[in-house]
Parts: C-alpha cells; structure tokens; sequence
C-alpha cells in the first residue's frame, strides 16, 4: 500500500496527464464504497465493532451464557389407594374417647369412625384394610425412623407424620429437643423410607401451636388441675401466671415449635415425593370445642375431624399450599 501511494502522487503532478487524475480518482471513489460496503454489513449483521443493533447484541451475549438448570419435577398423587400413619398421641386419637387412653377408631388419618371421616376414609376405597397406624403416643421425633420402617414394611402409597409436639413438651424447657437433634431424626426417617420404599409420597403436618392450646385450655379450672398433673410442663406450668418468667417460658417453647416447623418445611422440600402443610395446623385456630373433655390439650373428635379436613384439603390440591 505504501509503494502504490507514492506511484500516485508522482503522477498526478503531471499537469496535463488527466488519466492520472482519473485513476486515482476512481481508486479513492472505490475505496469509499467499499468503507460504505463494509459499515452497512456491519449494521446488519449487528456486529458489535460495527456499531450492531442492541437486539444484535443481546444475542451474541445471550448464546455464551450456560443454559439454566430446570429444577427437578416434583411427583404427588392425589389417590392413592394405601395409607400409614406415624406420629404421637395426636395420631392415636388420645384422650378424645375416654380419660388417659388411645382411641385409634377417632384418628384424623387412619381413624374409622364416621363423625371424624378421617383421611382414610376420605381418601381410600378400602380403608380399613389399607390403612395402617403405627403412631406412639408419648413419642418424639428420634421415635420416628423406626416407626417408619414400620410404615415401610407395608409397602403403602402415602405415609402420613405428624411428629414433634413431645419434643417441645418437656418437663424444663431446658430439656426440649435440640433444633438439629430434631432435624437429624426428621432427616433419617426420610432416608430410611427412600432406602425401603423409593415410591412412597410422604405427607407432613405441621406440629401445632402449643402455645394456642395453652390459651383454650387455661379457660377450664379442671383442665388446669389435670395440667398440673404433669402434662407438658414446659408449656402449662403455672398455666394463670403473667409474670416475666413465665412468659419468656412459654415464648421459649412457641419458638422452638417455630423452628420444628422449618425443619420440616426444609427438609420436607428436598424429598420429590413430599408435601409439607405450609403450617396449616400450626396456624389452625383451635376452639374449646375441639380439645378433650378429660386433658383440655389433645384434640377432641371434633379436633381430630379439624385435622382431617385440613390433610385432605392439601393431599388433594393440585398444587401445594405457597
């Protein structure tokens, strides 16, 4: 390019040679179409060096960017044909019947009573064959992976759990259940289930608000006095008492049911096959009505046709509660 510039310049100092001129003209007049040429095909082509168009640009960026990891699908059938229940006294339908003792016929989730219409019932063509309770009253959640073995052993569509309000239940605060102590053993029922029964959907409930019982239950002067019979003390000591103390205890106990329910709700979210209630019975605003006549605590058969009703509703929706 160097040694052909200078060629040009030599001939166009000749004064009368016009075909010097013209040559170089149509050089100079062919290099601007092509400049033209070059910067419209820039434009078009969205070039970013060329001055390409946003839209252009957007997608040159785009097409680098590592695709987005779909999140895996999740899997629930809203009838399934069997049910086992694991769990505590709730489950085992305590004191709904008679004083001080289990009433399985009234559970929410396998009971056969028809007042309560429990789950099974509701669910299930053949509820009493395809049911199964292997809930414990007085257990707590490190009670729950081998009740689960139980459960698994039957080989059952759904297993219900409703697990966790004796681990807030202590005589001392002090001696509730350790937040990852209860996460671990929630953790391992899980496994074990997964380990036995892959297929298995696994339906949760919350565990209630301990502390909206004591409210409802402090009315009665004679479920005071069976509270003081050793029932959930770190919750229903001194059940009339205001003073500072006694407060921050049972805040301390409703925080700890709080964070029971987190764990659930997390660990509930990694199992495919698994539906957490979003705290439906936590947040479920029992009545009077609706605890036992002997202990003012456990739920009574109108309770326990409460919490049927709001298994069924969530097992049953198309979509999780959000």
């Amino acid at each position: 390019m160097t040694d052909s510039h200078h060629t040009g310049s030599d001939r166009s100092e000749r004064p009368h040679n016009s075909g010097g001129v013209r040559a170089r003209t149509v050089t100079i007049c062919a290099f601007a179409v092509m400049l033209v040429t070059g910067l419209v095909l820039a434009v078009a082509c969205g070039d970013p060096s060329g001055g390409g168009s946003g839209s252009g640009a957007q997608h040159g960026e785009s097409s680098t960017k590592p695709r987005a990891k779909s999140e895996p699908k999740r899997i629930w059938d809203r009838s399934p044909d069997s049910l086992a229940a694991v769990g505590d006294s709730i489950t085992r339908g305590f004191d709904a019947c008679s004083v001080f003792a289990d009433c399985t016929e009234v559970s929410w989730a396998t009971g056969s009573e028809a007042g309560v219409d429990s789950l099974a019932r509701r669910l299930l063509d053949d509820p009493k064959s395809k049911s199964w309770n292997y809930a414990v009253s007085g257990a707590v959640i490190a009670d729950l992976p081998q009740q689960m073995r139980k459960a698994a052993a039957v080989d059952p569509d759904m297993v219900t759990v409703m697990s966790g309000a004796n681990d807030a239940c202590r005589p001392t605060v002090g001696q509730m259940t350790p937040v990852e102590e209860f996460r671990s053993s929630f953790r391992e029922a899980l496994r074990v289930l997964r380990t036995e029964q892959p297929g298995t959907q696994v339906y949760v409930s919350s565990v209630p608000d301990l502390k909206r019982l004591w409210q409802q239950g402090k009315k009665s002067a004679i479920g005071q006095r069976v509270w003081s019979l050793g029932i959930c003390q770190s919750m229903l000591k001194d059940p009339g008492a205001k003073d500072p103390a006694s407060q921050e205890r049972r805040q301390s106990v409703y925080d700890r049911v709080v964070a029971y329910n987190s764990v659930l709700k997390q660990e509930c979210a990694k199992d495919l096959r698994c539906r957490y209630d979003n705290g439906a019975v936590f947040q479920y605003r029992f009545t009077g009505k609706e605890l036992s006549n002997w202990d003012w605590f456990h739920p009574s058969r109108a309770g326990q046709r409460s919490l049927a009703e709001l298994a069924h509703r969530q097992i049953v929706a198309r979509r999780p509660a959000g």
